[in-house]
């Protein structure tokens, strides 16, 4: 073996040229840090029950009775520094019974504090307390007012905490948001990748990590197929009903698979070296035009529209599929948005009675808002226990109340309304944000629970508040109180630290899942932390933001899965890649983030000029509109223009459930659309500058460039007339951060159905549109 930081340059110069040209070469002695070495076996099974290894020893050939079974290894440095590798094992005579390829990448000198990754579902292996055995458990007694309660998560798949057995977790490549996975090693400094297809002619991938009884060697192993014994559901377990194959004289299958072995500054360098090869292995993809993002905000608006209704409790648009009021998360004050910026009387005069019933009904003594209250106007309680008959409240709820009521104020103002702002809507935003800085001067964080009432932290420890600094910094700037921003920036670099540096997750933002790691406060940080490059100039945020921007990116799905040929996804053709898988515990992406436009993504791109945020992005707001219900394009049962929450590769729900949507609809994912089509613009343009990159569904044709301006064809190919915006400027201008109401002054071109336009843009922004001959 080549021990710890001597194998890549081994590795990669003196071995690696004979590798590289032996057709049927065996693999390297070492293929990572930590004395490590890879090895290739056959299983033979029993159901999902190992009756039998066989490795191959002494060279590519295995003899097993009858049997006789050869590797055939072709590798090849890729241009990205990997080992690429296309492994193929034949059954060269007999016959073989339920037999699965496995490859083991083994290292030794391990430690507990390795930071393990699977993107989309393992985040520092997941290596913590675990309670329930099924769906959004309740909270033990001793996790209530206690800020010494460790981080605790639901019955996931998890490497074992320190004193107990049975250290390993299994995976089918379809529970990923990139089939592979990874670690990096404090120690040493070192990362390790290893990124491979979704399948092979045999189906989908099996990933599994494993520690032996003393915690200094682990394995991470892949499979052709999966052999799992459990299958992970939403905080829970069922049996697979994975299957090994029957094997006939001839039978081939080849494993592809890339490694990847780099030193990395801490785990915000391994998250962002693994947004630089996230989809080194299964490509780059190609989302398709389906509607233009005008149409997707016309009909979602005018679904919203006709959800306005009066209840006993108040006036407001219906979140989900209730009458019941929730604030936050997934409607509530964030769906009021969209309709604000219509700039339409009735709308406008709605959201107002809106945001009166919620500062009048909603707001506790403490400053902090109840997240529940029924059509009957009964306050309600989230995540107590019976011990504790305070009612409590999401501390993310209240996060993005702050957040979103000071954008609408920003709106109103913006669009020459300032007056009808109601006072007692200002007050409301000062005496949260007072509330939150009460809770940070005392704790030092915002927790996961509160009591509105008095105040309280009911549970700690946890990333929920990853939205308030985002808030806190726009009340700052609104309300001139640097002393909040001193705060907002306080909290933003203790999130950093504890949850990007040292743990490599955020957590807890979602109502429905423990503490669990959870895309939403990946998104609501990076929210936070462009929040703070915004209203400070500092660059250590814009730094901080790349890292978050790769943590975002590995809840992203990277490739389109290959679903069922008989499910509704297949059957659409539909390319989910951008879809957003959603925690840890509910293991299912989804159409965009909840609950937000995700323009944080595209700040970023414009000040760094990195296309793997606008392509992060990109991929977003495709795989929200491949989930939009259309004609001919049915996946709801309920209006033109509606969505859901669902889009599961993985069998989490049961194998029927794949590449099948939930006929039903979700607010906020109707929501999240419309603010995409309203936050992100349908193109953007540097004049002069050779930069463009379009985010709707149209085609943009450069047919000339000067100094200041670009001569643009615009085409749209879907079926419906399209609206585009287009945010034009130079890069002088984008050194400027962006604000919160600056897509209000993008112009718009239309593109009739099937048809192009042509236009010249300028820097100033400014478009000409010319005849197109």
């Amino acid at each position: 073996m080549i021990s710890k930081v001597k194998w890549l340059s081994v590795w990669l110069m003196a071995g690696w040229t004979a590798i590289a040209c032996a057709q049927q070469a065996a693999p390297p002695a070492a293929v990572g840090p930590l004395n490590s070495g890879l090895n290739v076996s056959l299983q033979q099974y029993e159901g999902t029950n190992v009756q039998q290894s066989l490795p191959f020893k002494n060279g590519n050939v295995l003899v097993d009775g009858i049997n006789v079974w050869q590797l055939d290894w072709k590798m090849k440095p890729a241009a990205d520094g990997a080992i690429d590798v296309a492994l193929g094992c034949r059954l060269l005579k007999g016959k073989a019974t339920a037999t699965a390829l496995v490859v083991d990448f083994v290292f030794g000198d391990w430690r507990e504090d390795n930071y393990v990754l699977v993107p989309g579902i393992v985040y520092n292996g997941n290596r913590y307390r675990a309670i329930g055995n099924g769906y959004n458990p309740q909270y033990p007694k001793d996790m209530y007012f206690n800020p010494g309660a460790p981080l605790t998560i639901s019955n996931n798949p998890r490497l074992a905490l320190p004193g107990e057995s049975n250290s390993f977790l299994e995976l089918q490549s379809t529970n990923t948001a990139a089939p592979g996975m990874s670690f990096y090693a404090p120690g040493t400094g070192q990362s390790w990748f290893v990124l491979m297809e979704q399948q092979t002619r045999f189906g989908n991938n099996g990933i599994s990590i494993f520690e032996n009884q003393h915690r200094d060697t682990c394995t991470f192993r892949i499979t052709a197929p999966a052999m799992r014994t459990r299958a992970a559901g939403f905080g829970d377990f069922h049996v697979s009903g994975d299957k090994a194959p029957d094997w006939s004289a001839g039978d081939e299958v080849v494993l592809r698979f890339k490694i990847y072995g780099k030193k990395s500054e801490g785990i915000p360098g391994h998250l962002r070296h693994f947004m630089e090869i996230r989809k080194s292995v299964t490509g780059p993809n190609e989302p398709r035009n389906l509607v233009p993002m005008s149409k997707l905000a016309q009909l979602g608006t005018d679904i919203c529209r006709g959800n306005f209704t009066e209840t006993k409790a108040g006036k407001y648009y219906l979140p989900e599929n209730s009458r019941h009021f929730q604030l936050g998360w997934v409607s509530g004050m964030i769906n009021t948005f969209p309709m604000l910026a219509l700039n339409d009387p009735l709308e406008r005069s709605r959201v107002a009675e809106e945001l009166d019933f919620i500062v009048s009904k909603m707001q506790g003594r403490s400053g902090y808002f109840y997240g529940f209250i029924s059509e009957d106007g009964k306050l309600g309680t989230e995540k107590a226990h019976p011990d504790f008959p305070e009612l409590q409240a999401m501390v993310r709820k209240n996060g993005d109340v702050l957040f979103w009521l000071m954008k609408h104020l920003l709106l109103l103002k913006a669009q020459g309304h300032g007056s009808i702002i109601n006072p007692q809507w200002e007050t409301a935003a000062q005496r949260l944000a007072a509330a939150f800085v009460t809770t940070w001067k005392a704790h030092g964080e915002f927790g996961q629970y509160i009591v509105p009432e008095t105040g309280a932290v009911a549970v700690f420890n946890s990333s929920a508040g990853a939205i308030v600094p985002a808030g806190l910094a726009l009340a700052a700037d609104y309300f001139n109180r640097p002393d909040w921003l001193a705060v907002a920036g306080d909290a933003a670099a203790f999130y950093y630290r504890r949850d990007v540096e040292q743990r490599g997750f955020t957590s807890g933002a979602c109502g429905d899942i423990s503490q669990d790691a959870d895309s939403e406060t990946a998104f609501g940080f990076m929210e936070s932390l462009m929040a703070m490059y915004r209203y400070t100039g500092k660059a250590v945020w814009l730094e901080r933001a790349k890292a978050q921007a790769a943590l975002c990116a590995s809840w992203t799905l990277a490739y389109d899965p290959v679903f069922p040929p008989g499910s509704a996804i297949a059957k659409l053709g539909g390319r989910m890649a951008g879809g957003v898988w959603a925690s840890s515990q509910n293991k299912h992406a989804a159409p965009g983030v909840c609950t937000s436009s995700a323009d944080h993504l595209f700040k970023l791109f414009r000040a760094t000029g990195d296309r793997h945020y606008a392509d992060l992005l990109r991929d977003i707001q495709h795989a929200h509109t491949e989930a939009v219900n259309m004609p001919g394009h049915i996946t709801t049962n309920y209006l033109i223009g509606s969505s859901m929450e669902r889009i599961q590769p993985s069998d989490a729900e049961g194998a029927g459930a794949i590449g099948n949507f939930i006929h039903t609809r979700n607010s906020w994912t109707e929501t999240n659309g419309i603010l995409m089509a309203m936050e992100i613009p349908g193109i953007y343009v540097r004049p002069g500058e050779g930069l463009l990159y379009v985010f709707d569904h149209v085609k943009a044709e450069k047919l000339a460039e000067d100094k200041s301006s670009v001569t643009l064809r615009l085409t749209n190919t879907t079926p419906y007339d399209a609206a585009v915006s287009v945010f034009a400027e130079n890069a002088r201008q984008a050194r400027t951060a962006m604000g919160y109401t600056q897509f209000m002054q993008w112009p718009k071109v239309s593109v009739p159905s099937g048809g192009a336009t042509k236009v010249k843009v300028n820097s100033s922004g400014d478009i000409q549109m010319l005849a197109d001959r």
